[in-house]
């Protein structure tokens, strides 16, 4: 059971699961389509082999100590070979979306593109994935700014890359951009508070380096009493007066709220030293227990 733990969220296939998640929930928020089966394999998919790739190169060079970079030194040519065959995959199944929607995908507005290379820059530049011959700025070292960096790209891949997909497949678009945008803020500040929690595990690497985080520049109880509780209250507030304002039933404002409450109370227990897989499972999971609490919340709508 252990080794099947480790596999699955030191592999980042958890990392998949939360894409589709969200996504799931956001579909049914805004009342939309549902993708193709395609474009979920492939949203699975892409995180789990950039994370992956992300944490490989990280991994080479940080310390042994890690049971993450233990696990992939130890794993190196199984990760190898499953990151070719997922890339390989991910590619078939990009090709095909390509195939049989390229008249549509030719005719995508201008902001559609605008927002697809935005994503794309945003995503490739927080872990310098791009060559440093080409461009050596790397978000993942902004300190503070990282946080939300993770936030932003996460709401895109719920909120934007959707939609995006819906108009290539099907020509449908979306026009009630009140709530859409109140979602993506929602989606975002939710990620970038569970970022923020997360740069606690790596405090004292991100110290030694200087990399200014909320948690270097403030400290650990700052951090959660004057960072992550307040944007916590902060969405809560939003969430009943949005709700109020769209006649949101008790029932689907209670679900709303469950995963801020659950949230700000793993928020006030980060004073105590957790391992890697409490981030991986806990931190992470209340991602996806967010997205399953949207979901049923809007089984109340009438």
């Amino acid at each position: 059971m252990n080794k099947i733990i480790r596999f699955i969220f030191f592999g980042n296939y958890f990392v998949g699961l939360l894409a589709v998640a969200l996504t799931i929930e956001a579909t049914q928020q805004l009342r939309l389509p549902y993708n193709s089966l395609n474009y979920f394999l492939l949203l699975f998919l892409a995180p789990t082999i950039y994370y992956t790739y992300a944490y490989n190169r990280v991994s080479t060079s940080a310390s042994v100590n890690n049971p993450r970079n233990q696990w992939y030194f130890k794993h190196k040519k199984f990760i190898n070979w499953s990151q070719a065959i997922l890339f390989t995959l991910c590619v078939v199944l990009a090709l095909s979306l390509l195939y049989q929607n390229f008249d549509n995908f030719l005719q995508l507005p201008l902001n559609y593109w605008i927002a697809i290379i935005i994503i794309v820059v945003a995503g490739a530049l927080y872990y310098g994935l791009l060559p440093k011959s080409f461009l050596k700025f790397n978000l993942r070292n902004t300190g503070w700014l990282k946080a939300f960096v993770i936030g932003f790209v996460w709401a895109c891949c719920a909120n934007v890359l959707p939609l995006i997909m819906l108009k290539i497949e099907t020509g449908i678009g979306y026009h009630d951009s009140v709530l859409w945008a109140w979602l993506f803020i929602k989606n975002w500040m939710f990620c970038t508070v569970n970022a923020i929690i997360f740069d606690i595990k790596d405090y004292p690497t991100d110290s030694n380096k200087q990399l200014r985080t909320f948690v270097v520049r403030y400290g650990l109880r700052r951090t959660i009493f004057n960072i992550l509780i307040p944007l916590l209250v902060v969405g809560l507030v939003s969430l009943a007066v949005f709700g109020y304002f769209k006649g949101f039933g008790l029932p689907q404002v209670l679900f709303n709220v469950l995963p801020f409450m659950l949230t700000m109370y793993l928020a006030y227990s980060m004073h105590k030293r957790k391992n890697i897989l409490y981030y991986l499972m806990v931190i992470d999971g209340l991602i996806l227990f967010k997205a399953i609490c949207g979901i049923i919340g809007m089984q109340f709508v009438q």
